[in-house]
């Protein structure tokens, strides 16, 4: 059976237990009228042994709020207890205090009581030996049993409670750590699907709005105005389709889509920029595209980096600029440099945008320790994207 919560390790009803039952023991042995122990026939009245006996047992209950004035309570009544002659009851419940003050009191009191039941034992070997001779060492004995048993008693349970107590800190320091590492694992996972989110989705229902608009907006359009017009709907719907089905199969767990499926499937890289510039130029976007330097083999990381970069910056340009743009990408030894440059409308006219694209870009560039800048340059929109490849020339 589970005893009270009064009675649980720590409270105070178990140390007020505790003194009980330490008193009802040295009652019963002096009952049995064992005491005094050292002058067996002195004529000492046996009723004065109970106040140090009840001192004693006091000290009993004050060894957690207070051990320090538990021990000198218990140290004292053990002195009258002497005294008088000693009694057996008395001497074992001292023991309990100095067990308790090792536990319970400050590593100074210890180690001070440590250092005197050492020394009283052997004083006491040795004065016994000088006085009585053999058998005055059982004096020092005595006082190991009484004195320095319980002291080194104490210590070690001391050191063990101390030594768990810094294996809890330490375990609840290492999950607490471990939460962190998961919350910002979870926080990078979220931060990287918003931006895949947006770029696979905002991009081309940005170019199915603009020309959903013009259609709506613009009176007397002829049939193939029209028609061209939903074709390049049609055409961003069903590209948007697909690189998020796409998206959605990636982040699947193996086996639930019915086949395959490999976490580091890319089909965005920048070698498909001619795509992205065909469909900006299908959409109305006037793009000027060329390259620098040789074209080479880029890590996976960068290559998507770079295509996402490239496809949100053609449609800033056809979102907010004047409809013409100026696509150049420079492969260099050690980077690929990606830049995009547009007119801006004065007036201010075109599709509003919460900025995400900008944030997305930029955290792109930033994961993968390259550099990116966004705005005003020499009266048009600029866009630069330094990415490292991680080779060197």
């Amino acid at each position: 059976m589970r005893p009270p919560p009064w009675l649980d390790s720590g409270s105070r009803g178990r140390d007020v237990v505790l003194a009980g039952a330490s008193l009802a023991g040295g009652l019963v042995l002096h009952a049995l009228g064992w005491q005094p122990q050292i002058r067996p026939d002195a004529d000492v009245p046996s009723a004065l042994f109970l106040p140090p006996l009840l001192a004693v047992c006091v000290a009993v209950g004050l060894r957690r709020v207070a051990p320090r004035a538990s021990l000198a309570v218990g140290t004292g009544a053990l002195v009258v207890d002497t005294a008088l002659g000693s009694s057996l009851g008395t001497v074992l419940v001292y023991t309990q205090v100095l067990y308790d003050a090792c536990v319970y009191g400050p590593p100074r009191l210890w180690r001070w009581l440590l250092r005197i039941t050492v020394a009283l034992s052997l004083i006491g070997v040795v004065g016994g030996v000088l006085g009585y001779g053999r058998r005055g060492a059982a004096l020092g004995v005595l006082v190991v049993l009484v004195g320095l048993l319980p002291v080194l008693t104490g210590i070690s349970v001391r050191q063990y409670r101390d030594q768990a107590a810094a294996e809890r800190a330490r375990a609840e320091q290492t999950a607490r750590l471990v939460e962190l590492d998961r919350r910002q694992a979870v926080s990078a996972e979220r931060a990287r699907m918003a931006r895949e989110l947006h770029d696979v989705v905002a991009n081309h229902l940005s170019a199915v709005a603009i020309h959903a608009t013009a259609v709506l907006s613009v009176p007397g359009l002829d049939r193939g105005q029209v028609e061209s017009a939903l074709r390049v709907i049609r055409e961003s719907s069903v590209q948007g389709l697909a690189e998020m089905r796409q998206m959605i199969e990636v982040l699947r767990e193996p086996g639930t889509s019915g086949g395959p499926v490999t976490p580091e499937v890319v089909s965005a890289r920048l070698a498909e920029a001619d795509g992205l510039v065909e469909r900006a130029r299908a959409a109305g976007l006037a793009v000027r595209f060329r390259t620098a330097g040789t074209p080479g083999a880029l890590p996976v990381g960068v290559d998507l980096a770079a295509y996402r970069i490239v496809q949100e910056s053609l449609t800033n340009a056809l979102k907010h600029g004047t409809g013409e743009a100026e696509l150049t990408i420079a492969y260099r030894p050690a980077e690929v440099v990606l830049t995009v440059e547009n007119p801006v409308r004065g007036s201010g006219a075109g599709l509003a945008g919460a900025g995400a694209g900008l944030i997305g870009m930029r955290e792109r560039a930033t994961l993968l320790a390259g550099r990116f800048t966004a705005g005003p340059h020499d009266g048009r929109w600029q866009v630069r994207a330094a990415l490292p490849t991680g080779e060197t020339g």
